[in-house]
Protein backbone atom coordinates (compact mmCIF):
# COMPACT_ATOMS: atom_id res chain seq x y z
CA UNK A 1 0.00 0.00 0.00
CA UNK A 2 3.01 2.19 0.57
CA UNK A 3 4.15 2.36 -3.20
CA UNK A 4 0.78 3.31 -4.15
CA UNK A 5 0.76 6.15 -1.98
CA UNK A 6 4.20 6.84 -3.36
CA UNK A 7 3.18 7.31 -6.79
CA UNK A 8 -0.32 8.99 -6.12
CA UNK A 9 1.87 11.50 -4.80
CA UNK A 10 4.39 11.45 -7.52
CA UNK A 11 1.32 11.60 -9.99
CA UNK A 12 0.97 15.74 -9.94
CA UNK A 13 4.61 16.50 -10.47
CA UNK A 14 4.97 14.43 -13.32
CA UNK A 15 2.11 15.97 -14.42
CA UNK A 16 3.45 19.65 -14.37
CA UNK A 17 6.44 18.51 -15.52
CA UNK A 18 4.41 17.38 -18.93
CA UNK A 19 2.33 20.22 -19.03
CA UNK A 20 5.59 22.85 -18.51
CA UNK A 21 7.58 20.47 -21.19
CA UNK A 22 4.58 20.54 -23.96
CA UNK A 23 4.25 24.51 -23.81
CA UNK A 24 8.09 25.07 -23.88
CA UNK A 25 8.27 22.49 -26.35
CA UNK A 26 5.23 24.19 -28.57
CA UNK A 27 6.87 27.81 -27.54
CA UNK A 28 10.46 26.85 -29.02
CA UNK A 29 9.56 27.68 -32.41
CA UNK A 30 8.62 31.75 -31.29
CA UNK A 31 11.87 31.70 -29.33
CA UNK A 32 13.98 30.88 -32.68
CA UNK A 33 11.92 33.69 -34.26
CA UNK A 34 12.68 36.33 -31.67
CA UNK A 35 16.15 36.49 -31.83
CA UNK A 36 15.24 38.99 -34.95
CA UNK A 37 14.64 42.19 -34.53
CA UNK A 38 12.02 42.56 -36.70
CA UNK A 39 10.32 39.32 -35.92
CA UNK A 40 10.25 39.84 -32.52
CA UNK A 41 8.15 43.22 -32.59
CA UNK A 42 5.80 41.02 -34.93
CA UNK A 43 5.09 38.04 -32.25
CA UNK A 44 4.61 40.96 -29.83
CA UNK A 45 2.14 42.67 -31.89
CA UNK A 46 -0.03 39.17 -32.76
CA UNK A 47 -0.03 38.18 -29.12
CA UNK A 48 -1.07 41.77 -27.86
CA UNK A 49 -3.68 42.12 -30.30
CA UNK A 50 -5.01 37.88 -29.83
CA UNK A 51 -5.22 38.88 -25.99
CA UNK A 52 -7.10 42.12 -26.40
CA UNK A 53 -9.30 39.88 -28.47
CA UNK A 54 -9.61 37.32 -26.16
CA UNK A 55 -10.26 39.80 -22.77
CA UNK A 56 -13.26 41.63 -25.11
CA UNK A 57 -14.76 38.71 -25.96
CA UNK A 58 -14.96 36.62 -22.77
CA UNK A 59 -16.00 40.44 -21.15
CA UNK A 60 -18.83 40.37 -23.64
CA UNK A 61 -19.19 36.68 -22.87
CA UNK A 62 -19.72 37.55 -18.61
CA UNK A 63 -21.69 40.40 -19.07
CA UNK A 64 -19.53 42.94 -17.71
CA UNK A 65 -19.80 46.72 -19.07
Amino acid sequence: MYIFWENVWKFPRFLISVCVGFFLTAAYPFFQLSKNKKMLYLILFIFSLLSGIFYTILKSMLGYS
